[in-house]
């Protein structure tokens, strides 16, 4: 198990989609965690909502997790126009690089087709390619195709951790957002599990492995 790992979310919510059961596993191992979101999604909350809910929906996931403030990076770069601030969002990569010297990154997908996790994923090549294991995380929604290269078996409390982190986005829950179900969840978990020999799993793309 990698000792420090960054986790890179084009917004608030992705990492704990694509790698919650992972990132269970990592605390559960004593890992030493630090991540980063660089967009609270203002325009995405629902009606009624105060426009910082998903930031505060994060910092609550944070906070759940024992990840301390200084152990998460939370940017508000505005939803669908990550593409305005790609140099930024590079040199973002690079500080935490050189200061948190991940052993390993996990990032959103190149195969994903939403503008801002390629953005996102673009940087993270750039920033870690000569430096850190990288691993893509599952987004299946946004993706025409994906290489589950790599997988990481699961057990009940890492489903279930998993999904007590996304319960804490009630205002994505209210807009019923498929993926967000517990349904979904264990259904890809059990997916995943089923193609290693084991009851729930998570599937990652490698671009590059260290030991």
């Amino acid at each position: 198990m990698k000792k420090r790992t960054l986790i890179l979310s084009p917004h608030t919510d992705d990492g704990e989609l694509g790698a919650g059961g992972l990132i269970s596993k990592l605390l559960e191992n004593s890992s030493e965690i630090h991540w980063i979101a660089y967009s609270s999604a203002r325009a995405s909350v629902p009606d009624g909502y105060a426009d910082d809910t998903l930031a505060r929906e994060f910092k609550n996931v944070m906070k759940s997790l024992n990840i301390s403030p200084n152990n998460y990076t939370l940017h508000d770069y505005q939803v669908r126009r990550l593409h305005e601030n790609r140099q930024e969002i590079l040199e973002s990569m690079v500080q935490v690089r050189n200061q948190f010297q991940p052993d390993l990154v996990l990032g959103p997908s190149l195969n994903d087709v939403h503008q801002d996790h390629q953005v996102v994923a673009n940087e993270m090549v750039r920033a870690f390619k000569s430096h850190s294991s990288i691993l893509c995380y599952e987004l299946p929604w946004n993706h025409l195709k994906f290489e589950n290269q790599f997988f990481v078996t699961l057990d009940e409390k890492h489903i279930k951790s998993k999904l007590t982190m996304l319960k804490h986005y009630k205002s994505q829950i209210i807009k019923e957002r498929n993926y967000f179900s517990e349904e979904f969840i264990r259904g890809l978990a059990s997916t995943r599990g089923v193609q290693v020999n084991t009851r729930y799993a998570e599937a990652f793309e490698v671009l590059k492995w260290i030991e």
